[in-house]
């Protein structure tokens, strides 16, 4: 009887032991589920969601939706709505653009930055299609047509095959290097030997304090080296100047009969007496005391004979992106801003091969 009795007792026993297994089972699914919830509200307070952060997946889209501005990993996050913006940088390799980059950065808070060589076959590439003449160059994506500045400032972007070519020139970005160089054209203003080693193309505004210094130098230079040299003089007056389309005009007229460089000397000697004038009075008086013909000068200067030839220039130049005055070429490097006689004779030396 004893052992029918344990026979029949032990099925009891079995169904004891699984309802222990169960009861154990759900405590510790309700465990998981307790730590799980607690954890989410603790990784919640960091942006971040328990999945995300087992998955390494970032911030929580609900988190950062309600929130413009936050600190993460010793760093301030700042959302904006314009997209992401990719720009190819064409450079110099020699050059570093990152002072303009940190400009470009506070004025499109979203780009993101490609530097290319512009010596490398992708530079080369971008540069025959997008018809590149200096450097640095700024090509931008098409997003940037949804950004906030661009409904602004339009005007500074060129369109091209769905890409957008930042006009460094209207912007006055210092060119790093130009990709082409001036033309010699008949109007010019010429001095020495067109077939000289050296040549070099000024773009100047005669009311331009930096082109006075520079014309200093430039006109030692060419007494100094003679046929050794060639130089163009180009006309490029800035709309900042009053005075410098007339001046340029009446150094034309000057030219006219064969006193360019004479009448440049009268001009920048008394560069602040005519630039407080109004008008073509002062240009006229000294015409005649450098002794051309006052008539043949008076009409040509009325006329404005020569504008259609300084706008032709003032075009060459910002084709070449020259943004401010003197833009000097020697050969092809190009400097823009005043040179030293010291500057301009060692440039000039290096290029004979001194």
């Amino acid at each position: 009887m004893d052992e029918e009795k344990k026979i029949e007792e032990t099925p009891v026993a079995e169904k004891s032991v699984e309802d222990q297994i169960s009861r154990d089972k759900k405590k510790i699914k309700n465990l998981i589920s307790i730590s799980i919830l607690l954890a989410g509200l603790f990784v919640g307070s960091l942006f971040v969601d328990v999945a995300q952060l087992i998955k390494g997946g970032g911030f929580s889209q609900k988190a950062l939706q309600s929130s413009d501005i936050f600190a993460d990993g010793g760093k301030t996050w700042v959302a904006y709505n314009d997209p992401i913006v990719n720009v190819q940088v064409l450079t110099d390799p020699s050059k570093d653009p990152s002072e303009v980059l940190v400009w470009l950065k506070q004025v499109f808070p979203t780009i993101s930055a490609q530097k290319v060589d512009y010596t490398s076959d992708a530079g080369k590439k971008l540069i025959k299609e997008y018809g590149i003449t200096s450097v640095p160059a700024f090509i931008f994506s098409k997003d940037v047509t949804q950004t906030t500045v661009y409904s602004q400032a339009q005007q500074v972007f060129a369109p091209k095959d769905g890409s957008y070519v930042l006009d460094t020139q209207q912007l006055g970005i210092p060119v790093d290097k130009t990709l082409a160089t001036p033309q010699v054209e008949k109007n010019d203003a010429t001095f020495g030997n067109k077939d000289a080693k050296v040549k070099i193309f000024v773009f100047s505004d005669f009311q331009c304090p930096y082109c006075k210094q520079f014309w200093s130098s430039l006109r030692g230079a060419m007494k100094q080296y003679g046929d050794k040299i060639f130089v163009d003089y180009k006309e490029f007056p800035l709309p900042i100047h009053p005075q410098s389309q007339n001046a340029a005009n009446a150094a034309m007229c000057a030219l006219d009969q064969n006193k360019f460089w004479e009448y440049g000397d009268k001009l920048y000697a008394t560069q602040d007496d005519w630039g407080n004038s109004q008008g073509t009075a002062k240009f006229k008086t000294y015409a005649q005391q450098i002794g051309l013909n006052v008539t043949q000068f008076d009409q040509c200067l009325d006329n404005k004979t020569h504008q259609d030839a300084i706008n032709a220039d003032t075009k060459e130049a910002q084709n070449l992106s020259i943004a401010g005055t003197p833009g000097i070429f020697i050969n092809d490097q190009f400097t823009n801003g005043a040179m030293t006689s010291a500057q301009l004779n060692q440039a000039i030396d290096q290029a004979l091969g001194k």
